[in-house]
């Protein structure tokens, strides 16, 4: 089944002049018109600060699109010259009244509007407050009004249940789409239908037959330009309550009565409500942290973490974290789920691993074998390279009893035309359409910072910094240690099983 266009709507995007919105909104919409899930009734209203016209900011497009084509990426087409004469530009103060007035003229009582907060966190209850105060955010009969942010929402779980409680009170949950672009991910997105569609992965999804769950999100780049924001956020807050709780409660929800999206994010609120809570004392134990030093990665000397641009030289922000949490549900009880996520790190490699127990041994134990079965393990690659695989063993040729592990692969490139996508594709088109499957519940996001609160709390008040790593390795020993007192390993990264049964490693750059 074909998805059909959007309605009409215009999107107003706060801060279209910023990287985001040229580097992935733009070209988001650019493959949405060229796929005609949009069409000529979609029209883009840019508000920001630097002064210009409508050309001013097509003309910014442009240059950058330019650059994009000479990466490879085929954008500047007919599809973006269809889009191009539907972008306008209005410069302005969103802190003052007279830019919400402007925009209530332009667009009128009868149109479909979605607004795009792509500005920094601090304006987020501010511009929904003046988006309410100016009627812009009321609905009628056949016209919708919703707002679209960016994460991160809050910075703790006072912050987010206070800016949950600002926004809430000018609109209605149905009107707001909290992003997490990891959700715009093809095999993200197909998470739920590889469970719930197929039954030999659904039936052994339980605590059973599932000995622990590892989700990694490890990145190369370390924090560049981005000193100022990152010391004051770090690795936790950068993307454990986001990012990798959203893969968590997809892998832990309980199957929906249905796939309306409010029964999904019932399951998966659910989910991020049964996580433990951890005391002081336990979170000493359940969570480690640590820093790069300098050192070569890819060619380049990269500096220490403390001595980038921006950052405090006494800092005490991660750049990696590793925690061990537990959702306590019958289905996942005593499973634990190692999260990690670092920059600097040897691979760009986003991934989840279900290693499952291992077999009883009964029939091996006369055997080599014995010692050395590797248990099965599903490898769900996010990102870089799409797809999945099951790892399994089988006898090798020869007398002997002799196992060797093979991987049985899907990788979306080889299967399917996915072309140059973005990840905001479906979330736009979701926006537009108004399906809230794929984004945040202001309860979901709460529980999600409930989980990850002691250990800000604890880490707030160490004096100790934390612990060092090398740029281009696996991150601090004390992250190896977390996992390996309880006997066993992270999954390397950017290592794949070829499918010709050899264990080969493949870096994901």
């Amino acid at each position: 089944m074909h998805a059909a266009p959007t309605p009409p709507v215009t999107l107003v995007i706060f801060g279209a002049t910023g990287d985001l919105t040229r580097r992935l909104l733009v070209p988001a919409i650019i493959n949405l018109t060229r796929q005609r899930l949009v069409g000529d009734d979609l029209h883009i209203l840019g508000i920001g600060i630097e002064a210009g016209d409508d050309e001013f900011l097509r003309g910014r497009l442009d240059a950058f699109l330019e650059h994009l084509n000479g990466e490879e990426q085929t954008v500047k087409d007919e599809a973006w010259e269809s889009l191009r004469g539907r972008i306008s530009y209005m410069a302005g103060d969103f802190t003052k009244e007279d830019v919400f007035v402007e925009i209530g003229k332009r667009l009128g009582r009868n149109t479909n509007a979605a607004f795009y907060l792509a500005v920094p966190p601090s304006f987020f209850g501010t511009i929904v407050e003046k988006l309410a105060a100016h009627g812009l955010t009321d609905e009628s009969e056949g016209v919708f009004r919703r707002v679209a942010i960016e994460k991160p929402f809050g910075t703790d779980l006072a912050s987010a249940r206070a800016l949950n409680a600002q926004i809430l009170a000018q609109i209605d949950e149905s009107q707001v789409y909290r992003l997490d672009h990891f959700l715009g991910k093809e095999t993200v997105q197909n998470l739920m239908t590889a469970r719930f569609a197929n039954m030999i992965i659904e039936s052994l999804w339980n605590s059973r037959y599932i000995d622990h769950v590892q989700i990694t999100a490890a990145e190369i780049v370390d924090v560049g330009s981005r000193g100022k924001f990152y010391d004051a956020t770090g690795a936790l807050r950068d993307m454990v309550p986001n990012h990798l709780f959203q893969l968590l409660a997809m892998i832990a929800m309980e199957p929906p009565n249905s796939f309306d999206a409010e029964a999904i994010r019932n399951e998966k609120s659910k989910v991020l409500k049964a996580l433990r809570i951890y005391t002081p004392e336990e979170a000493k134990t359940h969570g480690v942290r640590g820093a790069y030093t300098a050192g070569p990665l890819n060619g380049v000397d990269l500096p220490a973490y403390r001595d980038t641009k921006d950052v405090s030289p006494d800092s005490r922000t991660e750049t990696y974290v590793a925690l061990k949490l537990y959702a306590d549900t019958w289905r996942w009880a005593g499973v634990p789920f190692y999260l990690r996520t670092g920059k600097a790190l040897t691979a760009r490699d986003t991934e989840i691993v279900i290693t499952f127990q291992p077999v009883p041994f009964a029939q091996f134990r006369e055997t080599e074998v014995n010692r050395r079965l590797p248990p099965n393990r599903l490898v769900i690659q996010v990102q870089p390279d799409e797809g999945m695989s099951m790892e399994i063993s089988i006898k090798s040729p020869g007398l002997s009893v002799d196992t060797t592990p093979v991987s049985l692969d899907f990788r979306y490139a080889d299967k399917f035309d996915i072309g140059k996508t973005t990840g905001y594709e479906s979330l736009l088109y979701d926006l537009f359409i108004g399906d809230q499957t794929l984004f945040q519940r202001a309860d979901g996001i709460e529980a999600g910072w409930a989980a990850v609160q002691p250990f800000l709390d604890i880490w707030a008040g160490d004096t100790s910094t934390p612990e060092a790593y090398a740029p281009g390795s696996m991150g601090p020993a004390c992250a190896d240690a977390l996992i390996e007192r309880d006997g066993r390993k992270w999954h390397e990264l950017g290592v794949v099983l070829h499918q010709d049964g050899q264990n080969g490693k493949e870096r994901l750059a």
